[in-house]
């Protein structure tokens, strides 16, 4: 199963001037994360944008269900937390209880055997260890940019990509 913390994500891949997510393709980074292995299920976790009237949240608003929808043709699924206002700035709320909800029904219920964490969020970690404690393989995925050395030294294995390892996945 892989999980990707969609927020965390899309301000890794900004940084490497990447960050054009509906012309990425989540399906092959998928494949390219798992290698031979089986893909039970990909999710993307994400705040959700609601509409005040106002333009600006508009257009984020659209985008964001332009995202939904390309995430849908790439067979990902998603999960949806909140955004909160606060101080002229969104936040997030309830993203990262749902991916260690999600981490600990994939343990507890025995549905995979290999967790991909494509996050460097480490308020994931009592989660992550849970997990680890019921024997599942717990995978780091970060960026050698911006590594997570605690998501390193708390996950099974860990792998940091590299801008080179994600432009063919870009268009």
């Amino acid at each position: 199963m892989i999980f990707i913390d969609g927020s965390n994500f899309y301000f890794k891949l900004k940084d490497l001037n990447l960050h054009y997510l509906l012309g990425f393709d989540f399906s092959r980074f998928a494949k390219m994360l798992c290698g031979n292995n089986e893909i039970v299920k990909v999710t993307y976790y994400v705040g959700a944008v609601r509409t005040d009237g106002t333009k600006k949240i508009q257009v984020l608003f659209n985008s964001q269900r332009k995202l939904l929808s390309h995430l849908r043709k790439n067979k990902v699924r998603y999960s949806l937390g909140y955004l909160l206002k606060s101080g002229g700035k969104f936040h997030e709320k309830g993203v990262d209880v749902n991916i260690a909800v999600d981490i600990l029904v994939a343990a507890y219920d025995n549905q995979c055997d290999h967790i991909i964490l494509v996050s460097s969020d480490t308020d994931l970690l009592p989660a992550i260890k849970k997990a680890r404690e019921k024997g599942k393989t717990v995978e780091y995925i970060g960026f050698s940019h911006q590594p997570s050395l605690a998501m390193v030294d708390n996950c099974s294995e860990s792998r940091l990509l590299k801008k080179e390892d994600l432009l063919n996945l870009t268009r």
